[in-house]
């Protein structure tokens, strides 16, 4: 069964550009990171000024090996990148879920 984070982060609107900016130039490492399966930065555009950095994994087990390597303390304290302080006095929360149904686009 899939499982699913989802980190919140509020963002003051003077640094939502900046935010966007490093997660475009971000290395890309989780894309092969074994039981990744998703990866989605959400905007927000009414009601709220959190953005949703939504990821999808196949297991627990591989969300918690992403944590706990290497590549993920690249990504995550910029790799040297001056983008990367953007998000370092947003508020931010992780929701967890496990996928129970899931559907996408029938084919014809």
């Amino acid at each position: 069964m899939s499982v699913v984070k989802i980190n919140v982060v509020t963002m003051p609107e003077d640094k939502r550009a900046r935010f966007e900016e490093r997660f475009k130039g971000r290395a890309g490492a989780v894309e092969t990171t074994p039981g990744f399966e998703w990866f989605e930065l959400l905007r927000p555009v009414a009601g709220t000024d959190s953005y949703l950095v939504y990821t999808r994994w196949s297991s627990q087990e591989a969300y918690e090996a992403w944590q706990t390597s290497q590549d993920f303390d690249r990504a995550h304290d910029g790799g040297g990148d001056t983008l990367a302080p953007a998000a370092e006095r947003s508020q931010q929360h992780v929701w967890s879920y496990e996928v129970v149904e899931s559907a996408g686009p029938k084919s014809s």
